[in-house]
């Protein structure tokens, strides 16, 4: 209903229940928040120009059930607009409102168009696949565009609030953002949690000793705690000993990592070896982001490997059988370091410029996106296999967004494709 007029797509005159004719100059403000749902619209009702809101519901009676009457907010409300006028709406102090009823208004290719995108079979997870073929290629560009930038805002969202928790430390930020995508979609909470932990003034007095430092994360990761037989494990747990008693340091529940369902080259034992190369090469990352001038050198900020012990293991005292890789292969993958940079340095780097009014760094957080390989997850799977294909993480991004906060929800409404497919074929009032 709602939708309905706001894009004033009503058919046939509008006439109010005591047969009033009502022409609509401007629906009004649609109001998300508490209050009557449309604002500050301008109306003729009976040859009377009016200014004041407007109140939408699916039955009359809504406004008895929803405790309108008496609530100051909608003392404006110059009209009420129902499908069904159930019963007369009785007003304080003997006031009326006009109300129009607009069971007969609707067309009906516009609710099958609606029950179509809302009510699909099961089988079918994007809401208008079938009629995919529809949206013309430029429209379907020019949304993509759009949800680009609101996947960013939303993950900016997420960083800002990172960051107040944090007390406004951008390199402590980028730290534990970067924490979490290096353990994958499965061990990114348990990433966060030891990232958290471990604090980055402790890492710092270790910067120039790459054993001390991976001896820390392991340590606080609880992966060393048990009896081991190669010497590597046992030296870090030694030294970890020591770096608990010297800064009161407490691991974090080992079971929360997952090995299981997890591929070999993203176990966390490597991700973890790998996580302390990281921060042993480079000092202040977020600074390092920040200056970085493309995307080859924001690669190249992750261009690391995990200790030489990982080179024929995965797990302590697990020797690999079919023998060693060099170091170099245990390094980041390269989709690995894509999906850090998608996820948790363009983010970063929007969320700043968003902060502190500089354009230009937003925009380079979508060119960052426009020059980067297109994600492949089930969601990209699903748009390709409808013939949409994404031709970067910029497009890619943006079917995730599409997917996650309009098909799963239905909020087809609110969506560029589904308010084209449900206007197709009707007129506008």
């Amino acid at each position: 209903m709602q939708y309905l007029w706001q894009h004033r797509l009503f058919e046939g005159p509008l006439i109010t229940t005591d047969g009033q004719p009502v022409l609509v100059d401007r629906p009004g403000i649609l109001n998300r928040d508490a209050g009557p749902d449309f604002f500050d619209a301008r109306l003729t009702i009976g040859g009377i120009r009016w200014a004041g809101n407007v109140e939408v519901h699916v039955r009359a009676s809504d406004w008895n059930a929803h405790h309108h009457s008496g609530d100051k907010n909608y003392d404006n409300v110059i009209l009420h607009v129902v499908y069904v006028n159930d019963v007369a709406i009785d007003l304080p102090k003997g006031k009326k409102i006009a109300t129009i009823e607009v069971v007969n208004n609707v067309p009906e290719q516009m609710w099958n168009n609606y029950d179509q995108l809302v009510n699909p079979p099961a089988n079918i997870e994007i809401p208008c696949a079938p009629r995919l073929k529809e949206i013309p290629e430029f429209l379907f560009n020019v949304s993509q565009e759009s949800l680009t930038v609101e996947r960013l805002q939303r993950k900016s969202n997420d960083v800002e609030k990172l960051l107040d928790s944090l007390r406004g430390d951008w390199e402590q930020t980028c730290y534990v953002m970067t924490a979490r995508y290096f353990g994958g979609k499965i061990n990114s909470f348990a990433f966060e949690i030891l990232a958290k932990r471990t604090p980055m003034n402790v890492l710092s007095k270790m910067k120039d000793n790459a054993f001390r430092i991976e001896s820390l994360l392991f340590g606080q990761s609880g992966l060393l705690e048990g009896d081991f037989n190669d010497d590597y494990p046992l030296s870090l747990q030694r030294e970890y000993g020591y770096q608990a008693v010297a800064y009161h340091l407490q691991a974090m529940p080992g079971h929360l990592w997952k090995f299981f369902r997890v591929r070999p080259a993203g176990f966390p034992t490597l991700r973890i070896s790998q996580f302390a190369n990281l921060i042993y090469k480079t000092n202040n990352l977020f600074s390092r982001l920040m200056d970085a001038s493309d995307i080859d050198e924001l690669r190249g900020l992750f261009d690391i490997s995990a200790s030489p012990y990982w080179c024929s293991h995965y797990n302590f005292d697990q020797p690999v059988v079919s023998g060693g890789q060099s170091s170099k292969e245990r390094g980041l993958g390269h989709s690995t370091i894509d999906t850090i940079i998608i996820n948790a340095c363009v983010p970063l780097l929007f969320c700043y410029g968003a902060k502190h009014g500089d354009q230009r760094l937003k925009d380079r957080a979508l060119t960052l996106l426009q020059q980067l390989p297109s994600e492949r997850n089930r969601i990209t799977r699903l748009w390709t296999s409808e013939g949409r294909v994404p031709q970067n993480a910029a497009e890619s991004q943006a079917l995730i967004q599409r997917h996650n906060e309009y098909c799963v929800p239905r909020r087809c409404l609110d969506c560029q494709l589904g308010f084209r497919l449900v206007k197709n074929n009707s007129s506008e009032m």
